[in-house]
């Protein structure tokens, strides 16, 4: 038995010589084998005290069972009520994580926080499609408007017997007279988030294919658009997502700016703010938060942001170009802002790669005669498919030198794609709760993720559009990958979040900073780990520090 044994966790050894974490976990300090056999603990605790791991066997049928089916990694938009509330997301929420590479800026700021910033802005306005009433309000999206002043109207409501269909209301009236047999200002709030979000039922129950749930989730940009496409609200909606990824840990951020409109709303309620203009004032922006966070003493929280120029994959030919030359021409002006190039939108029902071979490859060339250097980082693979054009995009992607690769979420299905990933390092910026809102999987233990860990490839943790799933930052995806798996653990975590500032697109000098930078967070924050937890009961009912 013993010789057995031994040939066994020779066995477990080899196989597992690949993972991501294996170099770290060889050379662990005192302070990190603490905090990982604490985490490790409280997660195996909380699966029993929290989710009823092994309360009940199969031999435990009983035909009228309708208990809620609860278990670590489960459908996120019905677990994260119960996850905020656990020891492991606790510790999560205080751990450093590196960088923020796969993010749509649109879809990053919580929408209530978004409603709010919107309500500051006196040329808002809103309309509807009909008069808003009980047997509509759940059928009927709101469409926001800045108007020019004097345009600015002084109608009062959405809900009077009135109302003209498609005629706009100013926002803070609407809202102050919301029909109180609705539910008053408090149900308008509720009607504008229901529009900005996805809630369980649609995700499991209504839209619950893949399809489906992409034209509620396209839905909510569209209500949004007009929202953070507005100047003076813009500026204050980059503020907030800057500020609130640094308060949950994150250090960089490359988020995905849609340029696909060529103008935004300006203070004048005119569409006139060229692209140009966008990043003047996001740079702007992006100083004032370092030089807030300086006088808090908080610099080194915060190494900084670049941007990842995005379009549609609906255009081709000229107009794609011109997005291509746009972005150039960005580039040469802000060379420290623009990080990328990328095509986004729905995989499946897009246009795939093959379609933009010849401006993609111009675009390349394009760059050595101006003497540029614009990553691609091409979403890929976000789809079920199985030699799919969604699914064959990996191919393309790869051959046009892409960088990183957006999802990749069916890339385990390419042994070779894989092997190259890994050779050239083409990192994979991961999102494991949009791929399971956005119904890819069922739950995170169904997830690719560990497989792609398994295989040593380079991967960031990414939340893509956590505002549409009524979240923000980075914690919720870190605790779903961390509470769905025994092999991986916090030093898992902690090499996913130092590779996230790896294979971002900050210069080799920048980079190095950041790294150093993390390794200060990093110590003081597995001390903290040991300091306020190992004294944790094993059954996971410790009370939770401040």
């Amino acid at each position: 038995m013993e010789d057995y044994l031994k040939q066994r966790e020779q066995l477990i050894t080899e196989d597992r010589a690949q993972r991501v974490d294996s170099a770290r976990m060889q050379s662990l300090t005192h302070i990190e084998q603490k905090a990982e056999s604490i985490v490790r603990a409280i997660r195996a605790a909380e699966a029993v005290s929290v989710w009823g791991v092994n309360g009940t066997t199969i031999f435990d049928y009983l035909p009228d069972d309708k208990s809620p089916n609860v278990f670590p990694g489960m459908a996120f938009l019905t677990a994260r009520n119960i996850a905020v509330h656990t020891q492991l997301f606790q510790i999560l929420s205080r751990m450093p994580k590196g960088a923020l590479l796969h993010a749509h800026l649109d879809a990053t700021v919580k929408a209530r926080v978004l409603l709010k910033l919107a309500l500051e802005q006196p040329a808002m306005h809103v309309r509807a499609a009909n008069r808003i009433t009980p047997n509509n309000l759940r059928a009927t999206l709101p469409e926001f408007k800045a108007l020019p002043q004097d345009q600015w109207t002084s109608l009062a409501s959405l809900t009077e017997d009135s109302y003209v269909p498609n005629e706009y209301v100013p926002l803070h009236k609407a809202r102050q007279n919301f029909d109180q047999s609705l539910g008053g200002p408090e149900a308008f709030d509720d009607w504008v988030v229901s529009a900005l979000e996805i809630n369980p039922s649609e995700a499991y129950g209504t839209h619950n294919t893949t399809a489906k749930i992409w034209a509620k989730f396209t839905s909510t940009f569209m209500v949004s658009g007009n929202l953070c496409h507005f100047l003076p609200l813009w500026r204050k909606y980059v503020r907030e997502f800057l500020l609130s990824s640094v308060d949950d840990g994150i250090s960089y951020v490359e988020p995905r700016i849609n340029f696909w409109y060529k103008y935004m709303t300006g203070a004048d309620g005119q569409e006139n703010v060229t692209h140009r203009e966008c990043l003047v004032a996001f740079d702007e922006v992006l100083n004032e938060v370092k030089a807030e966070l300086k006088r808090q003493g908080r610099e080194d929280e915060f190494v900084g942001a670049k941007i990842i120029y995005t379009t549609l994959r609906m255009d081709q030919g000229d107009n794609v170009e011109w997005y291509l030359e746009d972005c150039l021409a960005l580039k040469k002006e802000f060379p420290h802002l623009i990080a990328g190039f990328d095509l986004v939108g729905h995989e499946d029902s897009l246009k795939p790669l093959t379609d933009y071979i010849e401006p993609l490859t111009k675009f390349k060339a394009r760059q050595k005669e101006l003497g540029l250097d614009i990553p691609l980082l091409l979403h890929a693979g976000e789809t079920l498919g199985d030699g799919s054009a969604a699914d064959m995009n990996l191919y393309d992607a790869i051959l046009l030198g892409t960088k990183r690769i957006g999802h990749g979420y069916s890339l385990v299905k390419h042994p070779k794609l894989m092997e190259i990933c890994k050779e050239k390092t083409i990192a994979l910026e991961v999102c494991p709760i949009s791929n399971e809102v956005l119904r890819l999987t069922t739950s995170m233990p169904m997830h690719p993720l560990p497989i792609m860990i398994n295989h040593g490839l380079p991967v960031a943790l990414s939340s893509d559009d956590p505002s549409a799933w009524g979240s923000t930052g980075l914690t919720y995806d870190f605790y779903q990958v961390l509470v769905s798996t025994e092999v991986s653990g916090l030093i898992t975590m902690g090499e996913l979040a130092r590779d996230s500032i790896k294979y971002s697109c900050l210069e080799d000098a920048e980079k190095e900073r950041a790294l150093a930078l993390y390794e200060k967070q990093w110590l003081k924050f597995t001390e903290w780990v040991v300091h306020e937890y190992s004294a944790a009961s094993a059954d996971g009912t410790r009370k939770m520090p401040n």
